[in-house]
C-alpha cells in the first residue's frame, strides 16, 4: 500500500489490459468424458455423468476465472453417428455449432483407442483452429508404452497443437491442462464475473439433475429418448429456510413399458429418483427444495422434430 494515499481511497478496479479469455470446445463422440472433464476443470458439477452413452444433450457452458484468464468452457452432446432422428439431429447440430467459433478445441478419447465414431468427430474440426488431443481415462490403460505409437498415429490424422494424456479425475492432470489451455486464450477483457461457474439457469440444471438421477437408477433398461421438462420452477420466501424452492418436473418416456420402469414398485424407483434430485440440488442452489416428478408417455417423441424443439433441443 502506497503511505501516501488516502486511506478511504476505493481499491483500483482490476486492469482489464492484462486479462485473458477465450472459449474452449470439448468434444468427443459419446461417453468419453467429456462432462465429468468439464466438471473437474470448472470445480464443480454443471454437466451431468452417467455410463449411459449421450447423456450430454445441449451446449453447456463451464466457466473458470483463475489469475488473470477466464476459461469459457463449452461441453457439447456427443457427436451422433447411428441413428439419424429428429432429437440426433439436433444434438449434432449444437456440436456444429459448438466447434465453429472457438479458440480452442479439446478432442477428448479413450488414451490408446480409437474408433471410426472418434473419427467422425475428428473430421469436423476446423482447419486453423487450434486442437489439443486429451487422452481421456489414462488410468485405465495397463501397458503405458503402448501409448508412444498410438500417438505417434494420432498425430498422423491430425496436426494436434499439443497432446495431454490425462485422467479427468485427477487433480495434477487437470491442472497441468489449465497451463496448457491459457497459452491458447486471446487477451481480452473476461465475458462473465469472476465467480460465475456457468451461464445456464438454475432452472434448467434442476432438468438436468432429474434426469442425471433417471439414467443412473435405470441403468441400462431405459432408451436414451427420455427427456425431463420443468414444468415449474418457483422460489419462495421462507422465513424458517432462507431460500425455499419449489420444482415440479416430467419426465417424458416413448412406452408405457417404460413408465413402469420409471415408477417402478410400488413408486419406490420415482421415489428414489426425487430424493436423491432434491438433495443434490440443495447442495447446488443452497436452498430447502421441495420436488414433484411425474412421468408420461409420448410415442416417438424423439423423431418428431416441433415436439424435440417444444422439449428445449435447439
Amino acid at each position: 500500500m502506497n503511505p501516501n494515499s488516502d486511506p478511504q481511497e476505493p481499491a483500483p478496479a482490476p486492469d482489464a489490459a492484462g486479462q485473458r479469455c477465450g472459449l474452449v470446445a470439448i468434444v468427443g463422440k459419446p461417453n468419453v468424458g467429456k462432462s465429468t472433464l468439464l466438471n473437474a476443470l470448472v470445480g464443480q458439477k454443471i454437466s451431468i455423468t452417467s455410463r449411459k452413452a449421450q447423456t450430454t444433450r445441449h451446449r453447456i457452458t463451464g466457466i473458470r476465472t483463475r489469475g488473470d484468464s477466464q476459461f469459457v468452457f463449452v461441453d457439447t452432446p456427443g457427436f451422433q453417428t447411428r441413428h439419424a432422428t429428429a432429437l440426433n439431429r439436433s444434438l449434432n447440430k449444437t456440436v456444429l455449432g459448438a466447434i465453429g467459433d472457438v479458440d480452442l478445441v479439446l478432442f477428448v478419447v479413450e488414451a490408446g483407442r480409437f474408433t471410426l465414431a472418434d473419427a467422425k468427430v475428428l473430421s469436423l474440426l476446423k482447419p486453423g483452429v487450434p486442437a489439443v488431443l486429451v487422452a481421456n481415462k489414462l488410468d485405465t490403460v495397463h501397458r503405458r508404452g503402448e501409448l508412444a505409437p498410438w500417438l505417434r498415429d494420432m498425430q498422423e490424422r491430425h496436426p494436434f497443437a499439443e497432446f495431454v494424456p490425462m485422467s479427468a479425475k485427477n487433480p495434477k492432470d487437470i491442472e497441468r491442462l489449465f497451463t496448457i489451455c491459457g497459452k491458447y486464450l486471446p487477451q481480452q477483457p473476461w465475458w462473465h464475473a469472476e465467480d460465475e461457474l456457468t451461464d445456464r439457469s438454475e432452472r434448467f440444471l434442476a432438468g438436468e439433475t432429474v434426469r442425471e438421477k433417471l439414467f443412473r437408477l435405470t441403468g441400462d433398461e431405459l432408451p436414451y429418448t427420455s427427456t425431463v421438462v420443468v414444468e415449474k420452477f418457483e422460489e419462495e420466501p421462507s422465513p424458517q429456510h432462507g431460500r425455499f424452492v419449489r420444482i415440479a418436473a416430467t419426465i417424458v418416456v416413448e412406452r408405457d413399458s417404460h413408465k413402469a420402469m420409471v415408477i417402478g414398485d410400488k413408486g419406490e424407483r420415482l421415489k428414489r429418483i426425487g430424493t436423491e434430485t432434491r438433495q443434490e440440488l440443495e447442495k447446488l442452489l443452497g436452498a430447502k427444495v421441495f420436488i414433484e416428478l411425474w412421468v408420461k408417455v409420448r410415442t416417438g417423441w424423439a423423431d418428431d422434430e416441433a415436439r424435440v424443439r417444444s422439449f428445449g433441443y435447439e
